[in-house]
């Protein structure tokens, strides 16, 4: 496979971090790696997985009951991780890919925010669509973290998500005093590929109950790409790791 990924990464302008499908045990310190590279000029990318958990941002903070409850999960072998940016729950696991793209932008995040989705939604549109999956942008309520920029299969009240997005920017540091502010725009994708959709979604309201939150997900408001094709394979996770990897390298890097 890594050789593969490597081919796919000398077309295109990112440089992968590292060459092949990653695995990270802390899902957030994932993408830590990227901010040096993207800062000094070098657009990089990754491709991938984290194990049994859920990740939650900062304004979970808000719920007493946080840290008790994240205790008996960790315990129970489903660790709770908290990120930096926004949103909402997010799971990790087999199954499930996560792809980040970091590079750096001289324009505002009101400027190039809805851009930076929409190129990121094309590489994960563009890598489906090679892989037999077709998709597009849709909210859909019920399904976790929900936005505009999920991906989903299916119109109408039929859509059921397959991926969501997200987006962080940071401020590179040492910049002259009075000139524009540079940043380092990450931007990260959550693909459900060959996962377990019911036991991802009881997990996760469990979780939201017990915090007390009165979030409640639906599993029917998502799909996986194995649910989608008819045909698999036990290679399905590397299959789409190599599809992503290739998008990647076709896109280049997004004029923000």
């Amino acid at each position: 496979m890594e050789n593969d990924i490597v081919a796919a990464a000398q077309g295109g302008q990112f440089s992968l971090r590292p060459p092949q499908l990653g695995f990270y045990a802390d899902p957030t310190l994932a993408e830590a790696g990227l901010f040096q590279p993207a800062a000094a000029g070098q657009p990089v990318a990754q491709v991938w997985q984290g194990p049994p958990s859920l990740v939650v941002p900062a304004s979970y903070k808000r719920y007493a009951s946080l840290a008790p409850v994240r205790e008996q999960f960790a315990a129970a072998g489903c660790p709770v991780f908290m990120r930096k940016s926004g949103g909402g729950l997010v799971p990790q696991g087999p199954g499930i890919l996560n792809l980040s793209l970091a590079w750096a932008t001289d324009r505002t995040l009101g400027e190039a925010a809805e851009g930076v989705y929409h190129h990121l939604c094309g590489v994960l549109s563009g890598a489906l669509a090679d892989s037999g999956v077709a998709t597009h942008l849709q909210a859909v309520e019920g399904s976790f973290c929900d936005g505009r920029f999920n991906l989903a299969c299916g119109e109408g009240e039929q859509a059921r998500k397959i991926a969501g997005t997200a987006q962080y920017w940071q401020a590179i540091p040492g910049q002259p005093v009075g000139e524009p502010r540079r940043h380092v725009v990450l931007a990260h994708a959550v693909l459900l590929v060959d996962c377990d959709l019911d036991a991802v979604h009881r997990l996760a309201n469990q979780f939201e109950a017990a915090i007390g939150s009165g979030r409640l997900y639906q599993a029917a408001k998502t799909v996986s790409v194995a649910q989608m094709l008819t045909w698999r394979n036990g290679r399905l996770v590397d299959n789409i790791a190599r599809a992503l990897l290739r998008a990647v390298a076709a896109s280049g890097v997004n004029a923000a």
